[in-house]
């Protein structure tokens, strides 16, 4: 029976926000089953521009957090965190652990054609290299392109998925990727798939867009599946499968959370993360 219990608890996810909630929708998307335990750190949101040091803290003061909700893996469903703690983290715990830039990665390098791949993402994500990084240990000869783009993240959560405003600022974003010709755009913050539209409406049909969110369900599904800790049936009528925690303004993610996800999120609870 007990492994049976441990099957079924649920999968933690973090994000400095409300970006990883492209995530979550994902994994509920490919993986029904599973009950799903959020934190976004909403009080300290963004990472993006803070150090790694800083970075790392609030990821180990999150993952104590989860590990009190008795989560039975955990998705780093940030890009900045994913780039910066990932190392810290694993030290830290003893269960599956997986991060939003691994995935993406490795299907960027397997996608394209040319061997030019760009990465859009913040300035954490970009400065750390990480994405080149992972790339080249598949396929060495790759040239990778970052480019941080800051306005993306405050146009979506102001809910500009698709304005005029978010349509000009991507043009002057994306010009440089696009006159050095990649075929292959890898979406490296969980924010930007809600502006995919956009983007590759701006980058053109001759541009694979890579969305990591996407692919690290995908891979998430596999490692479950691989450690036996795939939950055998759907959590029962009533139980809470989605439980959301921030560290600060619930109602603001609440609102924001619903416009994306439709799985009817009833609440967020604000609990004081630095106490982990």
């Amino acid at each position: 029976m007990e492994a049976l219990e441990y099957r079924e608890r649920p999968v933690g996810v973090f994000d400095s926000g409300v970006g990883g909630l492209t995530v979550a929708r994902e994994i509920m998307r490919q993986i029904p089953n599973e009950k799903i335990v959020y934190f976004g750190d909403t009080a300290r949101v963004p990472y993006g521009s803070k150090s790694r040091e800083t970075v790392t803290r609030f990821s180990e003061q999150i993952v104590r957090f989860l590990q009190t909700q008795q989560v039975k893996a955990i998705v780093v469903a940030c890009n900045t965190a994913s780039a910066y703690a990932m190392d810290a983290l694993e030290k830290e715990i003893d269960i599956p652990l997986i991060g939003v830039v691994k995935p993406g990665a490795k299907v960027a390098a397997e996608t394209t054609k040319n061997g030019r791949v760009g990465v859009i993402g913040t300035e954490g994500t970009i400065g750390s290299g990480i994405y080149s990084s992972y790339i080249h240990q598949i396929r060495p000869e790759v040239q990778v392109t970052g480019k941080a783009c800051p306005l993306f993240v405050p146009l979506v959560e102001e809910g500009l998925w698709e304005d005029p405003v978010t349509d000009e600022i991507a043009s002057r974003y994306l010009s440089e990727l696009i006159d050095i010709g990649i075929d292959t755009l890898i979406l490296g913050c969980t924010h930007y798939p809600l502006i995919r539209k956009t983007v590759g409406r701006i980058m053109g049909d001759g541009v694979t867009l890579v969305n990591p969110a996407y692919e690290t369900a995908v891979e998430l599904k596999a490692l479950l599946s691989e450690h036996n800790l795939l939950s055998p049936s759907p959590p029962a009528l009533g139980e809470n499968r989605y439980r959301f925690y921030v560290s600060d303004a619930a109602e603001k993610f609440k609102r924001f959370a619903n416009s994306i996800i439709k799985y009817g999120i009833l609440s967020a609870k604000t609990i004081p993360i630095e106490e982990y």
